[in-house]
């Protein structure tokens, strides 16, 4: 049987499965995965189908159980895809689809207008291109969150989540409009590794007003690696204004889910290995009841360099090059998307063993697919393996 998949481009709304209630709501498909790098940003949309943003009531069926009717919302945002299915027949004066919508593209607007790298007048931007040093900057509520949000996870990933790293992301070819040509020079990495560093940038979240500044004027702040994850979040809290408590919110391949699908059941999320691992077309079925999940891998996107070797899009903020470590994906399960979000791509960086074990200290649910000599191999943690049972 077919199921739909998810990846950073698309995802498609679940077919009724009257002979399978306990069929997941989204496939994940490992192979295709978000980039941690990808700066928030919009974009017309590759899939014409999806030029328009579409508001779909399906009804669901499901053996011998009563099943409540599902809508699905879908649009465009920092440049890829989003899709919201929730249930509002338990409320007394469930709002309209188009309200609906139209409440959660405003919030995503929001986030872009704060956060995007690929927007002159957001906030991010006016940060990046001022030169002044120390000087204070006033930021919205929801930016300095995700900041500080970016900050403690990459202490609690060792340096390995760096919202800082763009000038060497640049660097190596993976910023806008760009390709490595050569590789950059030992000089060159280290002027650009000079202004990264997340202890360049000086947050202040006292009183009423939040504050950014820098101690370099050339530190570049990008959250596109924790950014997607934080709309994951907005929207759900936008359905819960309106009542809602029943739904699966997905952008670019960062989901939450809370409540009850429209079999009553909680929503069930199938990780499908990638058919290149051994045995191929696994599928790991989750449960999300106010959970969420994100994953992060490299071999999709990459560069090979005028010697043939092949290079991560990822940066490792220790060695200042692209990743060049076994683990192929990392998919995350943690209470919120932000999270999920930042601490996917920080496990990421870290490679399996480091990331393994700081999951089992930290009690992360992650699951990891590996590169070995027979192919791929998969892991998780003890955590993950709870979610299982």
């Amino acid at each position: 049987m077919e199921f739909p998949t998810l990846n950073a481009a698309r995802m498609l709304a679940e077919k009724p499965r009257p002979r399978k209630p306990r069929a997941p709501a989204f496939y994940v498909t490992i192979r295709r995965l978000k980039t941690p790098n990808i700066p928030i940003m919009h974009l017309p949309s590759a899939i014409p189908a999806l030029a328009a943003a579409l508001i779909l009531t399906l009804p669901l069926g499901a053996c011998g159980k009563k099943t409540s009717e599902q809508t699905v919302l879908q649009g465009e945002t920092m440049g890829t895809t989003y899709t919201v299915k929730y249930l509002s027949d338990d409320l007394p004066n469930p709002p309209a689809p188009e309200a609906v919508k139209k409440q959660i593209d405003g919030a995503l607007e929001e986030v872009n207008r704060q956060m995007s790298t690929y927007r002159e007048d957001s906030e991010i931007s006016r940060f990046n291109q001022m030169r002044e040093t120390r000087k204070p900057m006033p930021v919205s509520a929801d930016f300095a969150a995700v900041t500080a949000e970016a900050l403690r996870l990459n202490r609690l990933t060792q340096g390995a989540l760096d919202v800082t790293v763009g000038p060497l992301v640049n660097l190596w070819g993976f910023g806008p409009n760009k390709e490595i040509t050569r590789e950059p020079t030992q000089a060159e990495i280290d002027k650009a590794a000079a202004q990264t560093g997340t202890d360049k940038i000086i947050l202040t979240q006292n009183g009423k007003q939040a504050t950014l500044a820098k101690t370099q004027p050339e530190t570049y702040l990008d959250l596109s690696s924790i950014a997607k994850g934080f709309g994951v979040d907005k929207v759900a809290g936008e359905l819960e204004k309106l009542g809602i408590n029943n739904y699966l919110v997905e952008i670019g391949g960062e989901l939450h889910g809370k409540g009850r699908n429209a079999q009553g059941e909680p929503w069930r999320i199938g990780i499908e290995q990638p058919n290149i691992v051994q045995g191929g077309n696994t599928q790991i079925v989750i449960p999300l009841d106010n959970r969420s999940l994100a994953t992060s891998g490299d071999y999709r996107i990459f560069h090979v360099d005028p010697q043939g070797r092949r290079l991560s899009h990822i940066i490792d903020p220790k060695t200042r090059r692209p990743l060049s470590h076994r683990l192929a994906s990392i998919s995350v399960v943690a209470d919120n998307a932000t999270t999920a979000d930042g601490l996917s791509t920080g496990l990421f960086v870290l490679g399996e063993t480091e990331a393994l074990k700081l999951a089992e200290q930290q009690n992360l649910a992650v699951f990891l697919i590996i590169r070995d000599q027979n192919g791929y191999r998969t892991e998780m943690s003890g955590a993950f393996k709870k979610l299982l049972h």
